[in-house]
C-alpha cells in the first residue's frame, strides 16, 4: 500500500478543471447515446442514473475547486502516506523521523459524554527523542460541515508544522485536531448544549487525554487554540472563557461568536444553544466578554479575507475589543480572500511563527 500512497500523493488536484472537463465530456457522450437510443429500455435504465451521478460529481468538483478541500488523489481516497501511522508504530519508533508523524486516535469524552469522531495528532520529530521532551500544544478546530481531517487536507497543517520543525532542528509544537461536532453536518459551536457538551470535551477531556497519552506540557501558557470558520469563533470563545487552558488563540474567518446560522445575526441562537437564556448567551459571546473583562495574559491572532463579509465584520469588531481588553492582538487581512481553504491554510502558515513564539518554543 505504501507505493499507492506515494503515487497518489504526487497527483495534485489543486486545479480541478481537467477533471471537470473529462466528466463533462463523458456526460455529454452518454447524453448523446441516450438521445439516439432512447427507445432501448436497458440503455435508459443503465445510462440515465450514470449521467445523474456524473453531473453530481461535476458539481462537487466545482465546489471543491472553490473551497480547496481536497488537494491530492490520496486525500480523496483516504490513503495514508508514510508520515501517517498508528500508535503501535509510533511507540515502536526507535529514532526521530525526518518529518512529523500524524496519528488518528479516539479521545473519549469521559467527563462530557461527547460522542466524538477520531482526532488527528501531529507529533514533530523531536517528540521521538529520548528522553521524550514535554512539548507545547496547538489545538486546531474545524468548521461545519467538516471533520478533523479538514486541517490535514485543505488546511495543510502537517506541511506547515513540518516546515517549522525543519527550520528549528525538528522542534515544533504537538498539533491536535479534535472533533468539535460529532458528525459532518453537526454544529455544536463548541458550547455545552442539547447538541452535546462540546465545550467540556474540548477544555477537559481533550487536555487530560493529551497530557497522559503524549506527555505534553500543562494546559495554560503553553497551549494555543486556533480554528477555521466555526472553529475560529470557537477558538476565541474558548480562550476567553478558559484562559487557564488556552493562553493563545487564533481566529481564521470566524463569526462574532456562537451562531445558529451563517451570519453574525444572533437571532435564534439563545434558544437553539442556551435554552433561551440570554445570560448564558452573553457568557459565551466574545464581544460581551471583551467588553466586561480584561485579559492581559492572553494573545490573539486574527486572519480574514477581505472578500468574506461576515467574518471580516466580525474581525473588525473583535480585534479592536481584544486590544482594549489588554490582549496582545495581531490582525492579518488577505486581499481578495474568501471563505476558503486557500485562506485558512495560508492563515495557519502565517500564524505558526507567532503562535510558536507565544508558546515559548
Amino acid at each position: 500500500m505504501r507505493w499507492i500512497a506515494d503515487f497518489c500523493a504526487d497527483l495534485s488536484l489543486v486545479n480541478w478543471w481537467p477533471v471537470r472537463a473529462l466528466l463533462l465530456a463523458v456526460t455529454l457522450l452518454l447524453l448523446v447515446v441516450l438521445v439516439l437510443r432512447f427507445r432501448e429500455r436497458v440503455l435508459r435504465l443503465t445510462l440515465a442514473p450514470l449521467v445523474t451521478v456524473l453531473l453530481a460529481a461535476n458539481a462537487l468538483t466545482g465546489v471543491n475547486a472553490y473551497f480547496g478541500y481536497y488537494l491530492t488523489i490520496s486525500q480523496v481516497l483516504g490513503v495514508a502516506g508514510e508520515n501517517q501511522g498508528s500508535l503501535a508504530m509510533i511507540n515502536a519508533q526507535t529514532a526521530p523521523p525526518a518529518s512529523g508523524v500524524v496519528v488518528a486516535i479516539d479521545i473519549p469524552g469521559l467527563t462530557s459524554g461527547f460522542q466524538a469522531r477520531p482526532a488527528n495528532v501531529y507529533l514533530p520529530p523531536t517528540w521521538f527523542a529520548k528522553p521524550r521532551p514535554r512539548l507545547p500544544v496547538i489545538v486546531l478546530l474545524h468548521g461545519t460541515p467538516g471533520s478533523p481531517t479538514d486541517w490535514l487536507d485543505g488546511g495543510q497543517a502537517q506541511q506547515t508544522a513540518d516546515r517549522w520543525a525543519a527550520d528549528h532542528g525538528g522542534v515544533a509544537p504537538i498539533v491536535v485536531m479534535p472533533d468539535v461536532n460529532g458528525t459532518v453536518f453537526g454544529d455544536t459551536e463548541c458550547v455545552d448544549s442539547p447538541r452535546g457538551k462540546a465545550e467540556t470535551y474540548l477544555t477537559s477531556d481533550v487536555p487530560r487525554f493529551l497530557r497522559s497519552r503524549f506527555l505534553t506540557r500543562d494546559p495554560g501558557r503553553d497551549w494555543a487554540v486556533a480554528g477555521l470558520s466555526e472553529g475560529g469563533s470557537c477558538a476565541i470563545m474558548l480562550a476567553l472563557r478558559h484562559p487557564d487552558v488556552f493562553a493563545t488563540f487564533a481566529d481564521f474567518g470566524g463569526l462574532l461568536g456562537p451562531r445558529d446560522g451563517d451570519t453574525n445575526d444572533p437571532a435564534g441562537t439563545p434558544a437553539a444553544l442556551f435554552g433561551g437564556s440570554q445570560q448564558d448567551f452573553d457568557a459565551h459571546e466574545p464581544a460581551w466578554l471583551l467588553s466586561h473583562r480584561r485579559f492581559p495574559d492572553l494573545h490573539g491572532f486574527f486572519v480574514v479575507g477581505d472578500n468574506d463579509p461576515e467574518p471580516f465584520e466580525a474581525v473588525r469588531q473583535l480585534a479592536e475589543l481584544s486590544h482594549r481588553a489588554g490582549i496582545a492582538t495581531e490582525v492579518v487581512v488577505i486581499p481578495g480572500g474568501e471563505h476558503t481553504f486557500d485562506v485558512w491554510s495560508t492563515a495557519f502558515a502565517n500564524a505558526m511563527p507567532w503562535i510558536a513564539h507565544r508558546l515559548g518554543r
